[in-house]
């Protein structure tokens, strides 16, 4: 009887440190998940990075109205790149898909202002080839995960009986 007690007494000792350490496991897991869904997208990040980038290249000393108006363009243009990936991401996939087309005009509106950027002064020829490549990776990315979005809409609309009325996506799959 004796034996039986110190056994069950270490029992519920090793149980309980199991315990404990799984909910610290857990907790550790749940903090390093973000809130918010975008964080965990390339996209997203690869879009601040540039936009980083862009506010240290673009700090400088203005000439005139014209140029504080293009940075002041291009610098919105770039924040549009990672403002519509974030709110496309909230969406269902229809509407993720109309912001990321968003994000890629705004990769677009970006391209055409280095290209100004370049040709007034206000980059030079290293700059204006770092913000190019930054641009195309961009919208290669984007393209990609549009394409990728359509493939997956479109299986799924193949996959359903014609009998039965379509519905919206879940946002689960988003």
């Amino acid at each position: 009887m004796l034996k039986t007690g110190l056994f069950l007494k270490k029992m519920l000792y090793f149980c309980n440190r199991k315990i404990t350490k799984k909910l610290e496991i857990m907790n550790e897991q749940e903090t390093n998940v973000p809130f918010f869904r975008f964080e965990d997208l390339r996209i997203y990040a690869k879009a601040m990075d540039y936009l980083t980038w862009l506010y240290d290249t673009l700090n400088v000393e203005f000439k005139n109205d014209n140029e504080r108006f293009l940075v002041k363009s291009f610098l919105k243009s770039a924040h549009n790149i990672a403002l519509n990936t974030a709110e496309g991401s909230s969406r269902n996939k229809a509407q993720f898909l109309y912001y990321l087309k968003m994000a890629k005009s705004a990769v677009r509106e970006c391209v055409v202002f280095t290209e100004i950027a370049k040709n007034i002064g206000i980059q030079n020829e290293e700059e204006y080839e770092f913000s190019r490549g930054k641009l195309v990776e961009l919208t290669k990315m984007i393209g990609s995960l549009i394409a990728s979005l359509q493939r997956i809409t479109n299986t799924q609309e193949s996959d359903v009986d014609m009998d039965i009325p379509s519905t919206p996506f879940p946002d689960e799959l988003v």
